[in-house]
């Protein structure tokens, strides 16, 4: 396996990105830091009945983005946690040392090729 400290830098960097773009279209639960949670478009001016219908559809397409990125920074903390803990490249199902060119597609992949989900 390649140097750890490559894929802790780029796991590193992809956490800041994700959490710049978490908070373009969210903000952290104040009772969970873990948690986020959507917010609706700022538009700036005074809301009509129009504004309002847009307002919902936007908020709604928050959710949606805010949902997949939550996703994907639980998982690449979840790595940086392996790393810390030792247990980094190590497929969660068998324990077998996960494939190098996975690592490298997907430094927060925590199963080997053969028991790949989704």
């Amino acid at each position: 396996m390649k140097d750890l400290a490559s894929y802790h830098q780029r796991l590193e960097e992809e956490l800041q990105k994700l959490e710049t773009e978490l908070e373009s279209v969210g903000r952290r639960n104040p009772s969970n830091n873990d948690d986020w949670e959507a917010v609706p478009p700022e538009t700036g001016k005074e809301p009509d009945e129009n504004d309002a219908a847009d307002l919902i559809e936007g908020y709604g397409d928050n959710t949606a983005i805010l949902k997949d990125l939550e996703i994907r920074y639980n998982n690449v903390k979840a790595a940086l946690a392996r790393i810390t803990d030792g247990a980094y490249g190590a497929c969660a199902v068998c324990g077998a040392p996960i494939e190098e060119a996975r690592l490298d597609a997907d430094p927060a992949a925590d199963t080997c090729t053969a028991h790949m989900h989704g």
